[in-house]
């Protein structure tokens, strides 16, 4: 391959597999290698595909009319536009399809087929969006590995089917389309990152006119061989292998449908491409289902999870294992611990105050506002409790003509396979009924595909001289989404080796409570004996 456009070259090659014909089988490639060459020897610039050493049976493409769209990592179709004045109308007078030898040579190729057609128009933007680079937005913000394991993941059956027998998530999809058939009967729909294609079926079944599933993992097979299955079905469903960021369509969308959540609403960054395919494939006040998520949090008291979560350092406390201090890393480890948010289903009386929330609309947000999110806290208390974190839960709206349709994962309705997510502060802090608690939740993305979270909570001092100097309770946490804590039984106990040291369980008051101008108050050592009727007066109330 010759240099960059850019740097003038006369012309610039590309070796492929093969290139055939729309209309024929001319130039498919047996022994011989097919080129695509760009040229402006005449002045003009054009795509020409002919066999290695060989000038007949060329196909020639004028780039001022030609489009190019993937069909897969190393496939494409490349069609001519011809206008039909008449009916304002764009067709296609002319097509090929070309077979790339690898993923990497096929996005060079895309990267120059628009440089030159740049270059061609003049600077004119194209008209549904173009692939600037040879890598996508997507490859330059998220490390390859986690790519790799997370398309990875999400190419096995077992996982779709996981997501499938969530009925409260599938079932609210299917119902979400189904009573809303107005806004899919003859429409145009894009099913971003379509895993098994049940949501480009469900559509198919509201009558859409044609759905295009985007989905870039090696599901993209298993959901052709599904819509295959489905003949009445499929016939209205074209399956895309690749990237938002990446692929063409050959015309808009009226409707986007996607199923873009992860963890807490933003784990695994999806929602960033969600909003992306909008803004390259959907009309203008085009429909997104769904089209609003929000976040919800609340502050928690749970004894039984913090000192469970307190217990798993103890293996590192043994001074004499097997002739080894393990305390130099007790320290990490129970940090550590406390950095991973508990993914689990709680009772909603755990809950020390009413929730608030906070919306990401998913039609008007931009892409760069998902980057980092800072979500103010303010509550106030039910009950006197110690506050253990913060409890958080998301919930989506499906914003139909016909009916409005929310999906949620909150505390007391049915569980779904996100179930709830838990930030625990290694240091508690306590409130009365009435007080105030405060603080923020900031959440920013990197590059594993996930958040970096940055809890704090912060109430004043209760009790006798609290008041003098508003003494301020506060405590801070720093957590890892893309590692949290599934913890979906109730925990085992650790079997100890005999010669091993045991410990007795840390009890709830032997952590210290660290807070401004405060230093092992009797008051924090020894909580009101009133404390457990008022936490039972809170599950009762609630």
């Amino acid at each position: 391959m010759e240099g960059p456009v850019g740097q003038k070259e006369k012309q610039q090659e590309f070796t492929l597999v093969s290139v055939s014909d729309l209309a024929s089988s001319s130039l498919e490639s047996q022994s011989k290698p097919v080129v695509a060459r760009f040229s402006n020897d005449s002045g003009l610039a054009e795509l020409r595909f002919h066999k290695e050493s060989e000038s007949a049976a060329a196909i020639n493409v004028d780039l001022r009319t030609a489009r190019i769209f993937k069909l897969s990592s190393v496939q494409s179709v490349c069609l001519t536009e011809g206008s039909d004045s008449t009916e304002e109308k764009t067709s296609y007078s002319r097509g090929v399809t070309v077979q790339f030898r690898n993923e990497e040579e096929s996005r060079a190729f895309h990267c120059a087929f628009e440089q030159w057609k740049e270059e061609v128009l003049e600077g004119k933007p194209l008209p549904n969006g173009t692939i600037s680079a040879t890598k996508s937005k997507f490859d330059d913000k998220i490390e390859a590995s986690s790519a790799k394991m997370y398309f990875h993941y999400y190419g096995q059956l077992l996982h779709q089917q996981n997501m499938l027998q969530d009925y409260v998530r599938t079932g609210t999809y299917y119902a979400a389309v189904i009573e809303n058939r107005a806004d899919f009967i003859g429409r145009v729909v894009v099913d971003v990152g379509a895993g098994s294609g049940i949501l480009s079926l469900f559509a198919a079944q509201a009558g859409a006119k044609h759905v295009y599933a985007v989905e870039a993992s090696e599901m993209a097979e298993y959901a052709r061989k599904l819509i295959a299955g489905n003949p009445s079905l499929g016939q209205r469903i074209t399956v895309i292998k690749g990237k938002v960021e990446e692929v063409e369509l050959p015309e808009k969308a009226d409707m986007l449908i996607s199923e873009p959540m992860g963890t807490l609403l933003v784990n695994e960054r999806m929602l960033e491409s969600y909003v992306i395919a909008r803004d390259r494939f959907l009309v203008p006040n085009g429909k997104m289902f769904p089209s609003v998520g929000r976040i919800h949090m609340a502050p928690f008291s749970d004894e039984y999870l913090f000192i469970e979560i307190a217990n798993k350092a103890l293996f590192w406390q043994q001074q004499n294992y097997y002739g080894v201090d393990l305390t130099p890393l007790y320290g990490s480890a129970f940090q550590g611990y406390f950095s991973q948010p508990v993914v689990d289903a709680f009772d909603p009386r755990l809950l020390v105050a009413s929730p608030t929330y906070h919306v990401l609309d998913f039609t008007r947000s931009k892409e760069e506002d998902l980057y980092e999110i800072e979500i103010p806290l303010r509550f106030t208390a039910s009950v006197g409790a110690r506050v253990h974190g913060l409890a958080c839960w998301f919930d989506v709206l499906f914003n139909g003509s016909t009916v409005q349709r929310w999906l949620t994962t909150a505390p007391g309705a049915p569980t779904t396979h996100w179930y709830q997510l838990r930030c625990v502060l290694a240091q508690p802090i306590y409130v009365m009924a009435g007080q105030e608690i405060t603080g923020q939740l900031r959440m920013v993305a990197h590059n594993a595909q996930s958040y970096t979270l940055y809890l704090t909570l912060m109430a004043k001092m209760w009790g006798p001289g609290a008041e003098q100097g508003g003494i301020i309770q506060a405590s801070s946490c720093k957590l890892d989404l893309k590692e949290p804590y599934y913890r979906m039984s109730q925990p085992q106990a650790y079997p100890l080796a005999q010669d091993q040291q045991s410990h007795p369980l840390i009890n709830t008051q032997d952590i210290q409570i660290q807070s401004q101008d405060f230093e092992e108050a009797e008051l924090m050592q020894h909580p009101s004996p009133n404390s457990g009727a008022q936490m039972n007066s809170m599950a009762e109330n609630n």
